[in-house]
């Protein structure tokens, strides 16, 4: 795996050389551009506006819009020169309690590693440390031509760094969202049922039980169009709740959610039918189950590896 990004990471006055990581793989399925009843491909391509002469990428600069309507135009080179922390540097600024950060500032997720083995001891003593205190550094770092607010926190053996939105770029509800409901007309009998309801519905939690169903779905209509089959259109969306069948509702649905958490803590004990899961279900709990290999593995393989695990 070749890192996005690499320089040092320091602590008061400990630098440990660092690279990170994409610790996130894309499972979307990507599609081209076609023109209907025909197999050309449909492309873009960078034209200039005024003369419709299609233009060099060395030749494009950016332009930013003034309030006259005008546009100040800015080289790559000039954009470059001004860029902070062009010294690689992730500097931690803080260490903060990770509850205390709402997870609406979370962006992507990254692994940090040691450049070198000989660093080895330093960024095991930190990930340790962080470990043990559930702390999170705070940090800055440019990666892109961007800077980027970070933390730096204890994974499983590896450190782990997530982009964090700055506050500025988080929009305030109250003002973009007018319309929101008065929190005190929540009360009464319908409140007490919907504790219920979250309580009734609570587990732990298990990444692995969650599966990305519409991709799957995506990878059957391919097939089928592939064979000339159809695909049976999934159920339509549930219709809203009305306000006087609110309680009635809330009722059943309690009901059935500690009938289903108990259901489902009794299908876990249970080894899964693995012919019933899908190819990305099978490489799911591969993954879960550390097999070895498991990326080159086809359906069959998958099975077999899983049944030996």
């Amino acid at each position: 795996m070749r890192p996005v990004w690499s320089g040092s990471l320091t602590f008061g006055l400990v630098t440990v050389p660092v690279r990170l990581y994409s610790a996130v793989e894309d499972h979307t399925v990507h599609f081209r551009q076609f023109e209907r009843g025909t197999s050309d491909r449909i492309r873009y391509r960078r034209v200039n506006e005024r003369t419709g002469d299609e233009v060099d990428y060395a030749d494009v600069v950016k332009g930013y819009e003034l309030d006259d309507g005008e546009y100040v135009l800015v080289e790559p080179g000039e954009l470059d020169e001004i860029a902070p922390g062009r010294s690689k540097a992730l500097e931690v600024e803080q260490f903060a309690d990770l509850a205390e950060v709402d997870p609406m500032f979370f962006d992507k997720t990254y692994w940090l590693a040691p450049a070198k083995e000989e660093f080895a001891q330093p960024y095991a003593l930190l990930l340790a440390a962080m470990a043990k205190t559930d702390k999170a550094g705070v940090a800055k770092f440019v990666l892109r031509g961007r800077e980027y607010l970070a933390l730096v926190r204890a994974g499983e053996g590896v450190m782990l760094l997530n982009t964090l939105h700055f506050a500025a770029d988080l929009r305030d509800p109250a003002k973009e969202l007018p319309d929101l409901p008065d929190r005190a007309g929540a009360r009464g009998k319908e409140l007490d049922l919907a504790v219920n309801l979250i309580e009734a519905m609570t587990d732990e939690w298990r990444p692995g039980d969650h599966h990305d169903t519409y991709t799957d779905r995506v990878h059957e209509l391919i097939d089928a169009k592939s064979q000339g089959r159809t695909v049976t259109p999934a159920e339509e969306a549930a219709e809203p709740t009305k306000v006087v069948e609110l309680f009635e509702a809330l009722q059943r649905s309690v009901e059935k959610g500690r009938g289903g958490a108990g259901k489902k803590r009794s299908a876990r004990k249970k080894q899964p039918d693995l012919k019933e899961l899908s190819k990305a279900e099978l490489e799911e709990l591969a993954r879960e189950r550390e097999v070895k290999g498991r990326s080159k593995m086809n359906r069959a393989a998958l099975e077999k590896a899983l049944k030996a695990s």
